[in-house]
């Protein structure tokens, strides 16, 4: 499960460091790729096949789902941490979610979510004012 919010510079070559809490978890690799709110998904070997299969079981007669999935798996690249826990983010992908230095890495349980600081602090900050009733709105019983 990957948890918690870390912030990271990105390297010359748009390399990210990723927390040590997350590398034992992506050892064998991991698929980054486009995500939603123009930020970058990372998802480790067994989570990426279950998302493969959701995409697969969309109706192929639908343009919208097309060109979903023909974005999000044109825009996935295979990576494997180097030594120093570091992956790849192409450039295109670092275009897509507007990373060019600073860079926030979030672990949202099931996958990690690689985001422009500026984006993430907005999308942060809304967030937390209306936490609690977005837990009322989905029927989501308090923690």
């Amino acid at each position: 499960m990957f948890l918690g919010e870390y912030r990271h510079t990105l390297d010359p070559k748009g390399r990210v460091v990723l927390p040590a809490e997350f590398r034992a978890q992506l050892a064998d690799g991991c698929v980054v790729t486009k995500g939603q709110e123009r930020c970058l998904y990372v998802f480790p070997p067994g989570r990426w096949a279950e998302e493969v299969e959701r995409l697969n079981r969309l109706p192929r007669t639908n343009s919208k789902v097309r060109a979903y999935t023909r974005s999000v798996f044109a825009g996935a690249k295979w990576e494997t941490p180097d030594k120093q826990g570091r992956i790849m983010l192409p450039e295109r992908l670092r275009d897509y979610a507007d990373l060019s230095r600073e860079a926030v890495v979030v672990g949202v349980a099931d996958r990690i979510e690689i985001w422009n600081q500026g984006s993430w602090e907005q999308l942060s900050s809304e967030a937390d004012n209306y936490y609690a009733d977005i837990e009322e709105e989905f029927g989501i019983e308090g923690i």
